[in-house]
């Protein structure tokens, strides 16, 4: 039985390699030629059980994450099967899955939804998702002034991403929140907040907003006031973000409408607009599906396989 461990898996797997393997399986998603198993949680006790899953013939692969909460720490594992044979190919820990995956798309979504001349971005967060997608953004798109937002550890992540982008020009500050917010064109909020982390507002015309942090019914991160300036909401998932998107569950009665939310997949396939006019406000909304995790897993599962076949090879062509 293979078992890959979250240390193998960082060796195994990059943010490059991850970028497009899941805009590949969101266009699978939205062409019907894969398919995503919605979250179920489960609790007693003060303890939850999650699982959410996805089918991807054309990866060969089909699992399931699982994983616990408790105290709002988690640990998570998936579970990878063929879908050649059914049979079981390995199970993987997901705590570095889960965050290459976060990062990498909304990376994703902000080279599909961002005005083509967005340069500045306030993020929000300094935790696990907070300095993975700073420093994605910072590597991955052609932001270049970025705007710190955070409890704790904001000079710390401030010098990493300005230290790692030095060489393109990557210049990063601490700011309050309504300072990072006005004239950003690109917001991303990867927080554990509760209510809401600024006024709807003060973002600019033309920003987009991808918020991340709550994938909980009853905790967000944006305002209803945002919301309803929001020419296009974009969602991974529309069936899961109903269930789990606290940022558009809570909102007041008609403040938008579920009808008009588009997935990210059908925006990258060209079967739904995403931006269509510069000075457009669009939110991406991101829960977390199961695409993401089972697309990671097939990867790593792969490029260990082909590593150990390189062992061998050369311990043949040694003997």
């Amino acid at each position: 039985m293979i078992h890959l461990t979250d240390a193998r898996i960082d060796e195994l797997i990059t943010i490059d390699d991850a970028i497009p393997a899941l805009e590949q399986g969101f266009r699978e998603l939205s062409s019907g030629a894969a398919a995503v198993q919605r979250r179920v949680r489960t609790e007693a006790g003060g303890v939850k059980l999650s699982t959410l899953g996805a089918v991807l013939p054309g990866l060969g692969v089909a699992g399931a994450k699982v994983y616990s909460t408790i105290a709002g720490q988690f640990n998570f594992s998936i579970v990878l099967f063929s879908t050649v044979d059914g049979s079981l190919l390995a199970t993987l820990d997901a705590n570095a899955i889960t965050r290459i995956r976060t990062a990498a798309t909304t990376v994703v979504a902000v080279r599909a939804l961002a005005k083509q001349q967005a340069r500045t971005v306030a993020a929000f967060g300094t935790g696990v998702q907070g300095r993975a997608h700073a420093l994605a953004l910072a590597a991955h798109t052609d932001l270049r002034s970025f705007r710190i937002v955070g409890l704790e550890g904001t000079r710390e992540l401030a010098a990493a991403v300005t230290a790692a982008g030095s060489t393109r020009g990557i210049e990063a500050t601490v700011c309050d929140a309504g300072d990072a917010v006005r004239g950003a064109d690109v917001i991303v909020t990867a927080t554990r907040a509760t209510g809401a982390l600024f006024d709807g507002n003060a973002v600019s015309p033309g920003a987009l907003v991808a918020a991340i942090g709550s994938s909980l019914p009853h905790t967000r991160e944006l305002d209803d006031t945002l919301i309803a300036r929001a020419s296009r909401i974009v969602v991974e998932l529309r069936e899961q973000a109903r269930e789990e998107a606290g940022d558009l569950v809570l909102t007041q009665p008609g403040t938008f409408d579920w009808n008009d939310t588009v997935e990210l997949g059908d925006v990258l396939t060209g079967r739904a607009k995403g931006r269509v006019a510069d000075d457009d406000v669009i939110v991406y909304k991101a829960v977390g599906i199961g695409l993401q995790d089972v697309v990671l897993a097939g990867i790593a599962w792969r490029k260990y396989l082909a590593r150990s076949e390189v062992k061998v090879l050369n311990a043949l062509q040694g003997s």
